[in-house]
């Protein structure tokens, strides 16, 4: 009797016991993050802006952490082929995505094709900057002004060009919104993101680009590229000669992108908490926000919930915009 009382305490024992032991070993794997190199994976080629952003983070959080973060750039398919990598890859902080504002805009083209969720597939992690659209024309049309630049667009209804990063991007928004607010019809190019998309505008291939400051500010600086609109709330101090579109005449037109890390959904907490405060001391830095201005960015941090409900409000806003727009992917 003695003896079967005792093995019912022992078994008690083992039992409460164990959800200690188990959160014992969970938080101690948690602490040991990260153990080896992380990849961070980029859906766009190097040398566009999302790249940049993805390379100064992870040299950062390399310093921070003591392991490396490597950038590995999955273009293609819009970014899709990037954030399927890391929606099903295991949830547990050594596969990210550097995002961009695109991410939030496949759902309204390709939703009957991708094999994640923009928001439920994602832990959100935050926000690192911010980028303007600025409208820009190579040499195949040499124009100085924005009123000139509409004007030889409205000549030519459906023949002048404009190069985006790729359809459905950002980029491609917010070139169809231009064309809605101003009444105008201009010929898509999409490109495999903003650099090769840059090379073909200077090249005199297509005529213009609706792009993030980011993406162009040196060839805007060395002459290569005319900017003639920023749209955004004001100037930018990058650009003080250029003006906004509202100051140019076109009402209610704005337009910018953010660039934001994501986890794999079901990361743990303490993995994310890290990657927040590793990220906030990444925008937070002041040699941040030098070089980001300097690219035509601004350090913006944004994380953890408040993160995923401006994602979520994104996903619905650009689904209204492309049904109203009739955007289509090519």
């Amino acid at each position: 009797m003695k003896s079967g009382k005792k093995a019912r305490r022992a078994a008690l024992t083992l039992a409460l016991g164990l959800p200690v032991a188990l959160a014992v070993h969970m938080q101690a794997h948690a602490q040991a993050w990260p153990a080896r190199p992380v990849r961070v994976l980029v859906g766009f080629s190097a040398g566009g802006p999302t790249d940049v952003v993805a390379r100064a983070f992870a040299d950062h959080a390399s310093r921070a952490l003591g392991q490396p973060f490597v950038v590995d750039n999955k273009p293609g398919a819009n970014t899709i082929l990037a954030a399927e990598a890391v929606a099903a890859a295991p949830a547990d902080g050594y596969t990210l995505l550097l995002g961009a504002t695109n991410h939030t805009m496949i759902p309204a083209l390709y939703s009957q094709r991708v094999k994640f969720d923009a928001v439920r597939s994602f832990a959100p992690v935050c926000s690192l900057a911010v980028s303007p659209t600025v409208l820009v024309v190579g040499p195949s049309m040499p124009v100085k002004t924005f009123g000139a630049f509409l004007q030889a667009v409205k000549a030519d209804p459906g023949k002048r060009t404009y190069a985006t990063p790729g359809a459905g991007s950002s980029g491609h928004f917010a070139s169809a919104q231009f064309t809605q607010l101003t009444g105008t019809s201009m010929n898509h190019i999409p490109f495999k993101g903003a650099a090769q998309a840059v090379t073909d505008l200077i090249g005199g291939q297509v005529d213009s680009s609706f792009a993030t400051l980011g993406s162009v500010l040196a060839q805007v600086h060395s002459g290569k590229l005319t900017a003639l609109a920023v749209a955004a709330p004001k100037r930018s101090a990058l650009l003080p000669g250029v003006p906004t579109f509202e100051e140019a005449g076109v009402k209610g037109y704005t337009a910018d992108a953010w660039y934001g890390l994501l986890a794999p959904s079901k990361t743990p907490p303490d993995v994310l908490a890290t990657l927040r405060r590793v990220a906030t001391e990444f925008s937070q830095a002041p040699a941040t926000q030098e070089k980001l201005r300097s690219l035509g960015m601004e350090a913006r941090n944004t994380c953890g919930d408040a993160f995923g409900a401006q994602l979520a409000g994104e996903v619905r806003l650009y689904g209204d915009l492309a049904r109203s727009l009739d955007l289509k992917t090519e």
